[in-house]
C-alpha cells in the first residue's frame, strides 16, 4: 500500500481530498507527476487556482517547510503558477468537463476507458 499524500511536508487531510479528486491518490503517485503537473490536474478537476497551495506543494515535495519560499525562487514559482492558471483556463470547457468526470469517476473506483 502506498503513502497517503498527506505524509508529504505540508500537506494535510484537504490537500489529501483534493487530490483524490484530481485522481491523485498516493504520495507515490503525485511525486511521480511533480508538483507542475499535479497542481494542473487539480485545477483542472475544479480546485481554485491558489498561489500559496501551489509554492505549498513544490516545497512539500522537496521536503522544505512551507515558509521556505522566498525571493527570487518564490518569484520564479509566482511565474509558473501563472502559467499553469494560464494553461488550465486555455483547456476547452469541453475537455476540463471530461477532466472532471474522469476524477470523479475515478474517485468512486470507477476505471475510464478511452477509445482511440
Amino acid at each position: 500500500m502506498s503513502d497517503p499524500v498527506s505524509t508529504i511536508p505540508n500537506l494535510g487531510p484537504a490537500s489529501e481530498a483534493a487530490f483524490a479528486r484530481a485522481g491523485i491518490h498516493s504520495a507515490d503517485d503525485l511525486r511521480a507527476l511533480g508538483a507542475d503537473a499535479a497542481y494542473l490536474k487539480l485545477l483542472q478537476s475544479g480546485t481554485r487556482p491558489h498561489f500559496i497551495g501551489y509554492y505549498v506543494l513544490v516545497m512539500g515535495l522537496q521536503g522544505r517547510p512551507w515558509n521556505d519560499c522566498q525571493g527570487a525562487e518564490k518569484k520564479a514559482l509566482r511565474a509558473a503558477f501563472d502559467a499553469l492558471k494560464a494553461r488550465a483556463a486555455a483547456t476547452p470547457p469541453k475537455d476540463r468537463d471530461r477532466a472532471r468526470l474522469d476524477a470523479v469517476l475515478d474517485e468512486i473506483g470507477l476505471v475510464v476507458r478511452r477509445s482511440g
